[in-house]
């Protein structure tokens, strides 16, 4: 976890800027996220508020938002980049029409545990992906965890790539994600997150993908029957902070925020896969049907799906997508 933070952060701060080197100034940052404050994105945010203004004597404020109140990830981002707002850590996925190569996160049964992600993102491969953010009006603070995604509907369980055929799901607005559905035969819908469960429960859409934490506090399953283990996608949350914001700060300040993201960032996503085992559990309570899909089944669908991955790692980076296995292959061999 020592590489969660960026040297790089701080390649793009205060030179020339000596106006506001005085320590710490009182300041209110506000950070937005859109997810629920009982989700462990929320409450890592809380434990981010407590860090700062602890270490920061109550000088440095945060503000929180929760429930896409700022608006989704996207808007949110978009207000980080013009200066509105402060903090935003949205999935890595809607950055890729910005910055194309986090599409390689994307890739469907790129990871088997939440240990290689760890690994990939707190090494070499995701520090070059946020080395890339400062010249979008951005800065990386590391990675927190949304999670192994699984796919619900209210038609059938998916137990094989053919259970794929024809259902309508909500995917985020993702290239990599919408055309590994359609490779397995689904009707991928993009859709803002804020509006999947009224479109479920109109069956407006059959169902959505999203890890289990997601969908047990959003009460998905209110709405859907059917919850199949399908663990196809690994989906990293991004710590962004306003460029325009960071500019401003002194170093103290900047290495308080720095500080706090990693520790409040080991602590949520302990928190994610403790909540992860506790929300199976949950779910299991509320009578949806649960199945679990085979190793040998999802190899099927990494099998299908292929084209797919092979299309896009030339389209992001082939060098750093053969980097990316690699350096797989040498985690799974310790």
């Amino acid at each position: 976890m020592g590489l969660l933070f960026l040297g790089a952060c701080g390649s793009s701060t205060t030179q020339g800027n000596n106006t506001n080197n005085q320590g710490i100034q009182e300041r209110v940052i506000k950070a937005g996220i859109g997810l629920n404050e009982d989700h462990p994105q929320g409450q890592g945010l809380l434990k981010f508020k407590e860090i700062v203004e602890q270490k920061s004597g109550g000088k440095l404020k945060v503000q929180t938002y929760f429930s896409a109140t700022l608006g989704d990830d996207l808007k949110m981002t978009e207000a980080l980049q013009g200066g509105t707002q402060e903090i935003t850590i949205p999935s890595t996925s809607p950055l890729v029409g910005m910055i194309k190569e986090f599409g390689i996160l994307d890739f469907p049964f790129l990871f088997n545990t939440a240990e290689e992600a760890d690994a990939i993102l707190d090494g070499s491969i995701g520090q070059k992906l946020l080395e890339k953010l400062p010249e979008h009006g951005l800065i990386g603070l590391g990675y927190w965890e949304n999670g192994f995604r699984h796919v619900t509907n209210s038609k059938h369980a998916i137990k094989t790539a053919e259970d794929f055929e024809g259902l309508k799901l909500r995917t985020m607005q993702n290239e990599v994600h919408i055309d590994a559905f359609k490779a397995l035969g689904a009707n991928p819908t993009p859709m803002a997150f804020s509006e999947v469960f009224t479109a479920l429960e109109s069956k407006t859409i059959d169902g959505q993908e999203n890890p289990l934490a997601t969908i047990k506090s959003n009460k998905f399953y209110e709405v859907q029957k059917h919850l199949s283990l399908t663990k196809h996608v690994y989906t990293p949350f991004v710590f962004l902070v306003s460029k325009k914001f960071w500019d401003t700060l002194s170093p103290e300040e900047q290495k308080i925020l720095q500080d706090a993201a990693v520790e409040a960032g080991k602590y949520q996503r302990q928190l994610s896969r403790e909540e992860d085992q506790k929300a199976l559990e949950d779910l299991k309570k509320t009578g949806v049907k649960i199945n679990e899909v085979s190793d040998e089944e999802r190899e099927k669908m990494a099998e299908i799906i292929k084209p797919v991955v092979e299309k896009y790692a030339k389209e992001f980076s082939e060098d750093l997508v053969n980097e990316l296995y690699s350096e797989l292959d040498k985690i799974r061999q310790q």
